[in-house]
């Protein structure tokens, strides 16, 4: 939550930070602060209340996890749809990724899952979902099955491919440079140095939204289609390691520019508080 604050206040008051790819990581920001918000602080209260009382507030727990879970996971699809224009079509950039563009991404982001968020929920209800309160509510194969693809599998695939393509083509411009400029050891270092940042930030971008939601929707897939096989508290376990990602994704996407660093440590110390600093050169 804190760090995903720190990221809102820094888009929002830093006019140089008004961007059409800071737009995405701020909607981004605010679905992962709805999740420590919303999502947790109602999980918590149903682990260690009885469910038979509060089938309400379960519901209401469920649908929110779908929809603000599936939103941070469709932000960050679109944050590398950004990513591949600017990196690989850096031309036309500016053309296709302008502020409709970007504001019309982020309603279809929060639109679909919102709509996906309450639709799994009302399945449920009618086609007699069990009242047991879990993490994971929806029991029944049709509908796991497509909240699955749809919050997991199809972004995992467009990031996967999209990042892919991404570290080829920063490969093969980094070589072109390096083949159009005086082949010396400080021209080769400085290459191999722009090939390890790029393989490096990819790899991290990448992995940490791998390592925290595919072992729980790997689990799930397996669940479904194996008459109910996976304990509960493997799921829950799981399903936590899920939620992590939206702790991270401030530190990924906040952290790794110097600007958004400079911003931190402004708002931290309480400077922005001692005058107008909204049109200060961050970088």
């Amino acid at each position: 939550m804190c760090g995903s604050l720190l990221v809102i206040i820094s888009i929002i008051y830093f006019q140089q930070l008004h961007t059409p790819t800071n737009y995405l990581i701020l909607s981004l920001a605010v679905a992962d602060l709805l999740v420590g918000v919303l999502v947790l602080p109602f999980s918590v209260t149903l682990a260690v209340c009885s469910c038979c009382y509060l089938d309400l507030l379960c519901k209401v727990r469920g649908t929110l996890d779908m929809f603000l879970c599936m939103c941070s996971n469709l932000n960050l699809c679109c944050i590398s749809v950004d990513r591949y224009y600017a990196v690989c079509q850096p031309l036309r950039y500016r053309s296709k990724i302008n502020v409709r563009t970007i504001v019309n991404m982020i309603l279809v982001s929060w639109t679909v899952s919102a709509l996906f968020g309450i639709g799994s929920t009302i399945l449920g209800m009618n086609q007699g979902q069990s009242n047991r309160c879990r993490f994971f509510q929806h029991t029944i194969r049709p509908t796991a099955f497509m909240v699955a693809i749809f919050a997991y599998y199809l972004p995992a695939i467009v990031m996967f491919s999209i990042y892919l393509k991404i570290f080829m083509v920063a490969q093969r411009q980094a070589r072109s440079i390096q083949n159009t400029t005086c082949q010396n050891k400080k021209s080769g270092a400085t290459i191999s140095k722009m090939e390890r940042k790029a393989t490096k930030t990819l790899a991290i971008v990448m992995g940490i939204f791998l390592i925290c939601w595919t072992p729980f929707f790997l689990c799930i897939s397996f669940h479904i289609f194996n008459n109910n096989a996976i304990p509960p508290p493997v799921i829950e376990m799981l399903k936590g390691l899920g939620w992590s990602n939206s702790m991270l994704n401030p530190f990924v996407y906040g952290l790794f520019y110097t600007w958004f660093r400079t911003a931190f440590r402004m708002i931290i110390s309480g400077k922005i508080f001692q005058g107008d600093f909204t049109n200060y050169k961050l970088y």
